[in-house]
């Protein structure tokens, strides 16, 4: 039996399981009256598993591995994890469906413009036919710039180009083969797919070569009136850039699930903007993929503490 902290809720199916063969505490750090209980448990545990909360582990001396219930694992310090031994797992392949459903939302609702025009009706302002100052604009058909090209890139691009007929170029590390995209999603550098589409989509993780990326540079290679959508990591985009781009005409919309600093703040340009489609980073919030989130983390978690091989590791 080993000792388990869970510092995110987790499922009860999920929380029974670790509880019948390990000794768990639980304990939210965000939670202000659970912070004591967390950082009494700390010390003592040999697995974490949680996500969406930078922990310092610096005291955890009995730490064998994490659990991030999560792909991206920005959270983590990946040098230090290595270094002291320390497995960490995470959850790809299994919201890979759901975030590229919710990519492809943001670039229809932000081409056109469902939530101004939802609104526009809720508040008792359709009193007449629109006017073309209150129409969209085609997705269909438009070239559709992927920035990054792994599993949630490709399943945005197959949406877009078997669904669509939308044209796809994507920038990655190297040449992607898809099956049943072959011919229809074409390969280039950054600056070419930037230069080259009229819808961007960001699916890029984030890491030290892509914090800060697409910034004045990027925006200014997109075509005029492109519009930006990002579902990847706030942090990848210098959102004093994009609000330029946006106030300057040059961008005609974005869609955004994250931003650098999440929850937004109040007072963040970006959340009132009327170029801007927000939304609270619900890329894999439904409650299907959560589950099966919870499921693979538990997974993960259960077998590296089993002495086995978790069926997610992350490679350090």
């Amino acid at each position: 039996m080993s000792r388990v902290l869970v510092y995110r809720e987790l499922p009860p199916d999920q929380l029974a399981r670790l509880q019948a063969v390990h000794e768990v505490t639980v304990a939210d750090p965000r939670q202000p009256d659970q912070r004591a209980a967390f950082d009494a448990a700390l010390p003592l545990v040999e697995g974490l598993i949680g996500s969406s909360f930078k922990i310092d582990i610096a005291g955890a001396s009995r730490l064998k591995v994490i659990s991030s219930i999560s792909v991206g694992v920005d959270n983590y310090d990946l040098a230090d994890l290595k270094a002291r031994g320390i497995t960490l797992c995470h959850t790809p392949g299994v919201l890979t469906e759901t975030t590229a459903d919710t990519i492809f939302a943001l670039i229809m609702a932000s081409s056109r413009r469902l939530v101004d025009l939802a609104l526009h009706v809720r508040e008792g302002r359709w009193t007449r036919n629109l006017g073309d100052e209150l129409f969209g604009w085609d997705v269909h058909g438009k070239t559709l710039g992927i920035l990054g090209f792994g599993r949630i890139g490709q399943a945005v691009a197959r949406r877009a180009a078997l669904g669509f007929g939308m044209p796809v170029r994507y920038y990655s590390r190297r040449l992607v083969e898809v099956p049943g995209l072959q011919g229809l999603a074409t390969h280039g550098s950054l600056d070419e797919v930037l230069a080259g589409s009229d819808i961007i989509a960001v699916t890029l993780p984030l890491s030290d070569e892509t914090r800060g990326l697409i910034g004045a540079r990027e925006f200014a290679l997109m075509k005029p009136g492109a519009v930006f959508v990002n579902g990847a990591r706030g942090a990848i985009v210098q959102e004093d850039a994009l609000l330029q781009a946006l106030d300057g005409g040059h961008l005609r919309a974005a869609g955004l699930d994250v931003f650098a600093t999440e929850p937004l703040p109040q007072d963040s340009p970006l959340r009132t903007h009327p170029l801007v489609t927000p939304l609270p980073h619900i890329g894999s919030a439904t409650h299907e993929t959560r589950h099966r989130m919870a499921v693979l983390a538990t997974d993960n978690l259960l077998a590296a503490l089993a002495g086995g091989v978790p069926p997610a590791v992350y490679p350090l």
